[in-house]
């Protein structure tokens, strides 16, 4: 039986919770997760975020679009909720646990925040983009991609909770929803998919705006940034070990089945299971240093 096949049988015969040690303790440091759906952390750096927190570092996830690829409000909901039951498995965080949620204002724009052991999830709700970054009918075709571009006088949350003027406006906003949650004297490292076409070729534009989003706010702030690749994951050979892979796999697993329960149709693995099995096979990051990349949100790829 390949690899693969056996990380998919893990779907099915994989208890919850799997691969769990015990519960941290203290904040060590801040890891930041900037991604633009609410799965993209659990493909792509699932394990690097698993380590963090269970070694009792602070986690910040933000989470840009909706997710909605056009399939309605029920949809990008159900997201949020199986996004959330991700982060309270790697905070081995009691079933039974609530989630602290509610809306936070930070320059005028409001966004929904929910906490529980040590991570914060941030939902921004902006319009999903669309692999190609032309957006969808249903949001007037906004997309990530075209605020960065200055192609669109500014985006709107698909709930209406906020609307962001424009490229420098979102970037201020998060940062400020960054700056909230960082304790005193602890290091930050922003984590994201990586914007480089060579490194990571064929990704979602999604994908690639949260990277420029993350390449914004490290200059000048002394944080670390740290770029994964996103889709092209499946032409890379495996490289995580037996642990990191049940790692990922539980993380995921949460995540689909919350998906299932919702609705039966929206089941993630479902849709394509050759390639979500191959990500939980892998993960390939490279640290940046120095200026994080030469290229405007008007020259995203």
């Amino acid at each position: 039986m390949s690899r693969i096949a056996s990380i998919a049988l893990a779907f099915v015969a994989c208890g919850i919770p799997c691969f769990l040690p015990a519960q941290p303790v203290g904040v060590r440091a801040t890891d930041v997760f900037i991604v633009a759906h609410q799965d993209d952390w659990q493909l792509f750096m699932g394990d690097v975020a698993f380590k963090g927190v269970r070694r009792g570092n602070r986690a910040v996830f933000i989470y840009l679009t909706a997710g909605d690829e056009n399939r309605g409000s029920g949809y990008w909901k159900a997201r949020e909720r199986a996004a959330l039951e991700s982060t309270r498995l790697a905070a081995a965080a009691p079933a039974d646990s609530a989630f602290n949620c509610g809306p936070v204002t930070v320059l005028a724009n409001s966004t929904e925040r929910c906490s529980i052991a040590n991570t914060v999830s941030y939902f921004l709700r902006l319009p999903d983009g669309g692999r190609g970054g032309s957006g969808f009918e249903h949001n007037s075709f906004q997309s990530l991609r075209k605020l960065g571009s200055a192609r669109i006088a500014g985006i709107k949350a698909v709930d209406g909770t906020s609307v962001f003027r424009d490229w420098n406006d979102l970037t201020s906003t998060i940062e400020q929803l960054i700056r909230r949650e960082l304790a005193a004297g602890t290091s930050v490292a922003v984590h994201t998919n990586d914007p480089n076409a060579l490194v990571n070729p064929r990704d979602h534009s999604d994908h690639r705006m949260a990277g420029l989003v993350g390449a914004q706010l490290v200059k000048d702030r002394g944080w670390a940034l740290i770029y994964y690749v996103g889709y092209a994951i499946a032409g890379r050979p495996d490289n995580r070990s037996r642990a990191q892979i049940g790692q990922k796999t539980a993380l995921f697993l949460v995540y689909d089945r919350e998906m299932l329960l919702a609705d039966p149709a929206w089941a993630t693995y479902a849709e394509r299971p050759r390639f979500y099995a191959m990500c939980m096979l892998r993960t390939y990051a490279r640290k940046v240093r120095g200026r994080p990349l030469a290229v405007s949100a008007g020259g995203a790829p």
